[in-house]
């Protein structure tokens, strides 16, 4: 019975809490709550204004409260229950509020003198008083009328302005600032929440704008004749006397009998009173008597016995009151209004001495309230100077106490600026030069670096504990100019040359946050440990798959699966004396060819025992990297692996360090072309992130082979050299129009030092790159001639004589003879040399990007900023020549041999007769599909679209890829395929074959973009599409026609290129968790 009683009472509660929220509610107020505001109003104008407010006090049981003379006193001497008083207290506020409201609210024709516009008009300027509100927020803040329209389009204009989107966020109305005198603090149709915040949002920007903080009530239009006896309620003797009873309870400041609420409603109704005043004496004409005298009556003081003060007097005391500061604006407001309204009264009865009374009292309170802020902001002065000088005393003392300390760090600061000092001419003054015997040196500066784990300080060394930055490996098809290349079997596909159509690279970011090795590991041990109590309980996919090595970074929480080690420059390390003269590129690819034989030759022999004491002997230079560095050059190294070639870690597969060399030049040659779209410069620009990243991938790539086989590291150097020096023992080679020329350079000089250290010539490792470089230059020019349009354009030529031009031309013809004039030719050097400084600029911008952080040279000024001449700065960093050509000038005795090699592949004939395609340079950069600016026209094409697995029926979910522009059946049984043993919708299906694992999508019926990655990564993002409010209609449930905001596909486009699909995903299941539990995979 209990029970059955309190649930009785529940849902009487539940009913009466819904039948309040409706009763104000904007859909059903205007048939409830205004009406009876309406009926309200119709009745007191019928009522003596005394009578009605007798009748208030008597229904909010508040009779006895005012009639007691000293009710406020009682409070001090009494033990009275403070309930009891909280209760009356919010009874006389709750009575007050209705007062305002029936002489307040008059915008309803028929109330007051006004229309239907004027009423919407009011409802807006309410609501963007709390806020800048989007278009579909406003509309559902308005009432509708009985044909569902709200009025709102024939009137935003006038009170508002509509302030574009960014590329987040949605367009906003903002109020216009002459329509913030008609905020009404206790507008009827406010909450008390929005009622707090408005106050709120209208005190801030008055103060923003230098203004006192009073919020008075806004001038109201005159009451229809019917209605026009209402504003005799605020002059009424009980309206008076109630008044009167507040402020004294004010004055005598007792903290029980009145609230500030309860105040500042009175001043309110003040405020009404002398607006009211004020726009009669306006409106006066001739015939009319003014019968709304209310400042008269707060004039006169209280009768006898009680021979109270007068409103007005209470209110000059009020003005100084010091708790009460917060309303010193709204009363000294007041004070001058009701001078104003004085002021009026003696002009209309010309009376120039009263008019100069009310002069002197309005000076004299003007010259109060400056004497007030002179003597405040003189004791804030006065206490800052006060601040300062104890500061001062104390930095004294403590640089008395420590007196040799700070004498000991300022000699190290005064010896640290001299020996900068001594090294900045070498690096100003002189050109710089990234690589080769001319290289500039540059003084190795301190590393020190901070665990984000532990907060302990570390320099990074070689022989110390390893620091780690948490990164992220992905595989990418962002640069891919062929998305059909699969990997047929992962465990016997060979990596080592990057086809140019770089169908699939491997893409390494981080969020650049750095870790000790060892507390990272504690770190993923904690999260492993409570994944696995997290999976036994809810059974719940998470934002990161722990058993992948998935882990959120500690700080910043972006997703990561493994850490990249930190390391000095590490080619400081590998570098030996160079006691000998420096060949040049011919006898120098003569000694390496010597050096790749003998190592044939012990490669030959039984590898068991004689080998591994030859590389004993040979590997004169001892690992010089901590146990704990090379631990973590292994776990990156395999991970890199592991996610590349989608296969099991195994840290002595041959492959390993291929995929790390791999992923440092795919991520290089991203960066490059980022930068290039938007047009910044190389250098100088790129977020720290990134820039942390690229710093600590390149050392790590060129660190890697210390922890390699060094026979697999010297196998693959010599068979990556065969592509371009041919030997009898390397055959069945990618032809040079197959080979990727940045990631065979960056294999090539990776690598190059497992080579190195076995050569006691006493040729630097310098040379060796320089040579290196030069020569897969060369490889690439003629990879441009070979596969350039020759097509002479209209385009007005320059000077054709030129060393440059002569040169190239010169050499396009030795290339027709090589090629037994399969070439068309050509007769303008000026369009070939046009299209090889094209063609090539990308290759030197990475290797400007490679060189810079691998040997850490600064790069020039001229780099750090977008100019006309960047070929050339770009050459002189490089230590090229500005007229490339020369390169097979000055080494032309083995050059013509190579080149002639290079063209008598069967391919290149292949492509030369038409029978094959060939990448062409400079490769553009990929971009997402382009789309309609009428989001019409998508619809209709997804209208069009039928399901290709159900005989033709329409698809229920079209799915637009924007990758490729594939549209697909999505989140239907009928299109799901098989992937990796498991049922996967066709989105994600799409995925694996068009992105490497990740994809963006449109949801045409839902106008959504759709991320995934993977199986069980997803999140939905806000798609490029807005209506003329700048807002999304995901759902299309407004069904405003939509357009494509350029700015917002963008950046959608730019998240795509920075590969951050994966990252954003991981932000968005982290913020929203409901989105964990979707099952992804089958979209």
């Amino acid at each position: 019975d209990f029970m059955a009683f309190e649930l009785i009472g529940l849902v009487k509660r539940r009913k009466a809490c819904l039948s309040i929220y409706y009763y104000h509610n904007v859909k059903c107020r205007r048939e409830m709550f205004d009406k009876d505001i309406v009926m309200l109003q119709t009745g007191v104008s019928m009522m003596d204004p005394n009578h009605f407010l007798m009748i208030m006090l008597s229904r909010f049981e508040l009779y006895q409260i005012f009639s007691t003379p000293d009710y406020g006193k009682r409070f001090s001497t009494e033990n009275t229950n403070k309930d009891v008083v909280q209760q009356n207290n919010t009874l006389i506020e709750e009575m007050l509020y209705l007062i305002i409201m029936i002489v307040g609210e008059r915008f309803s024709p028929g109330i007051g003198q006004v229309n239907a516009t004027d009423e919407i008009k009011r409802e807006i300027i309410h609501q963007l008083s709390i806020r800048p509100m989007a278009h579909s927020e406003l509309v559902k803040a308005l009432p509708e009328d009985e044909n569902r329209e709200t009025g709102m389009e024939s009137v935003i204009e006038e009170v508002a302005c509509f302030k574009k989107p960014g590329l987040t966020g949605r367009g906003l109305y903002e109020l216009k600032p002459e329509c913030t005198k008609n905020f009404n603090l206790y507008f009827y149709h406010f909450s008390r929440a929005e009622q707090s915040k408005a106050e709120e949002a209208q005190r801030k920007l008055k103060r923003q704008n230098r203004e006192d903080t009073a919020l008075p009530p806004p001038a109201l239009p005159p009451f229809c004749p019917l209605f026009a006896s209402l504003i005799n309620v605020l002059q009424s003797d009980v309206m008076l006397c109630i008044m009167g009873t507040i402020l004294q309870w004010a004055v005598e400041h007792n903290g029980y009998a009145w609230s500030e609420s309860m105040l500042q409603r009175v001043l309110h109704l003040i405020g009404m009173a002398l607006q009211e005043e004020k726009q009669h004496l306006e409106n006066l004409s001739e015939e009319n008597v003014v019968t709304f005298t209310f400042t008269q009556k707060i004039s006169r003081p209280g009768e006898a016995p009680n021979n109270s003060p007068s409103i007005l007097a209470m209110l000059e005391t009020l003005q100084n009151a010091p708790h009460l500061e917060v309303h010193k604006d709204m009363i000294r407001w007041i004070l001058k209004t009701f001078n104003t309204i004085k002021k009026l009264r003696e002009s209309s009865s010309t009376s120039p001495v009263a008019e100069t009374e009310g002069n002197v009292m309005e000076e004299s309170s003007r010259d109060k309230d400056k004497a007030e802020r002179k003597r405040k902001a003189e004791i804030a002065r006065l206490r800052r100077e006060k601040i300062m000088a104890q500061m001062s005393e104390m930095q004294r003392h403590f640089i008395n106490e420590n007196k040799e300390l700070f004498q000991q760090t300022l000699e190290e600061l005064d010896t640290s600026a001299s020996g900068g000092h001594d090294n900045s001419p070498v690096i100003s003054d002189a050109k710089l030069t990234a690589l080769g015997p001319e290289q500039t040196r540059v003084a190795e500066h301190r590393q020190v670096v901070m665990c984000i784990l532990c907060q302990e300080e570390q320099e990074v060394k070689v022989d110390s504990r390893a620091m780690v930055l948490a990164a992220f490996i992905q595989r990418s098809t962002v640069l891919s100019k062929n998305r059909n290349r699969i990997i047929p079997d992962p465990e016997k596909y060979d990596p080592l040359f990057m086809h140019p159509d770089l169908s699939c690279g491997t893409h390494t970011g981080s969020c650049g946050h750095i870790m000790h090795a060892h507390c990272w590991q504690r770190y993923f041990d904690a999260v492993q440990a409570k994944e696995q109590r997290r999976q036994q309980r809810l059974r719940v996919h998470t934002s990161y798959d722990v058993e992948n090595g998935e882990f959120l970074c500690p700080l910043c929480e972006c997703l990561s699966n493994t850490v990249i080690p930190l390391l000095p420059p590490p080619r400081v390390l590998f570098n030996r004396l160079d006691f000998s003269g420096q060949p040049n590129l011919s006898q120098w690819i003569k000694t390496i060819s010597q050096q790749m034989k003998a190592l044939y030759l012990l490669r030959d022999e039984d590898h068991s025992s004689k080998s591994e004491e030859l590389n004993i002997v040979f590997f004169c230079l001892r690992n010089p990297y901590s146990e704990s560095i090379k631990e973590m050059l292994t776990t990156f190294g395999t991970a890199t692996y592991k996610v590349g070639l989608k296969v099991h870690p195994n840290e002595e597969d041959p492959r390993v360090p291929i995929m790390c060399w791999g992923s440092c030049a795919y991520t290089i040659q991203t960066i490059e072309r980022i930068l290039a779209d938007e047009d910044k410069p190389l250098f100088g620009h790129l977020p720290c992130r990134q820039d942390d990243c690229l710093k600590s991938l390149t050392r790590f790539a060129a660190a890697h082979w210390t922890v390699s086989s060094l026979s697999a590291v010297q196998g693959h150097f010599c068979t990556l050299l065969a592509s371009l020096v041919p030997n009898e023992k390397n055959g069945n080679l990618p032809c040079i129009l197959d080979i990727d020329m940045f990631h065979l350079l960056v294999s090539l000089v990776l690598s190059f030092p497992a080579i190195h250290c076995q050569d006691f010539s006493g040729v630097s490792l310098g040379t060796g790159d320089l040579h290196l470089f030069h020569l897969v230059t060369m490889a690439h020019i003629i990879q441009i001639l070979l596969t350039s349009s020759t097509e002479e354009n209209g385009m007005d030529q320059e000077d054709t004589s030129g060393e440059e031009e002569v040169a190239v031309l010169t050499l396009y013809k030795f290339l027709c003879q090589c090629t037994g004039s399969a070439l068309k030719e050509v007769s303008s050097g000026w369009h070939l040399w046009r299209n090889l400084k094209a063609g090539i600029m990308p290759f030197l911008r990475c290797s400007a990007l490679f060189f810079h952080y691998l040997n850490g040279v600064p790069a020039p000024s001229e780099l750090q900023v977008n100019g006309t001449s960047q070929f050339e700065h770009l050459c002189s960093y490089l230590s090229l020549p500005n007229n490339l050509t020369c390169l097979f000038q000055e080494n032309s005795e083995i050059l013509n041999t190579l080149v002639e090699s290079w063209c008598s592949s069967n391919e290149v004939k292949r492509y030369l007769e038409g029978k094959r395609h060939a990448i062409s340079y400079a490769r553009e950069s990929n971009k997402l599909i382009d789309l309609p600016d009428d989001y019409s026209c998508l619809i209709n094409q997804a209208s069009n679209f039928s399901c290709p697995k159900s005989g033709g029926d329409k698809s229920r979910a079209p799915t637009l890829c924007l990758v490729c522009g594939t549209m697909l059946c999505s989140q239907s049984y009928c299109c799901q395929t098989e992937l990796e043993g498991e049922d996967v919708g066709a989105c994600t299906a799409h995925t694996y074959t068009c992105g490497s694992g990740v994809g963006i999508f449109l949801r045409v019926r839902e106008c959504q973009v759709l991320f995934l990655a993977g199986k069980t990564k997803g999140c939905f993002y806000p798609p490029p599409y807005l209506d003329d409010y700048g807002e999304t209609d995901q759902g299309l449930r407004r069904g405003n026609p939509l357009h494509l905001c350029k700015e917002r596909f963008k950046k959608i486009q730019k998240l795509w290129q920075q590969h951050s699909i994966t990252e954003e995903i991981g932000h968005a299941q982290e913020a929203n968790q409901t989105l964990v539990g979707i099952d992804w995979q089958h979209l």
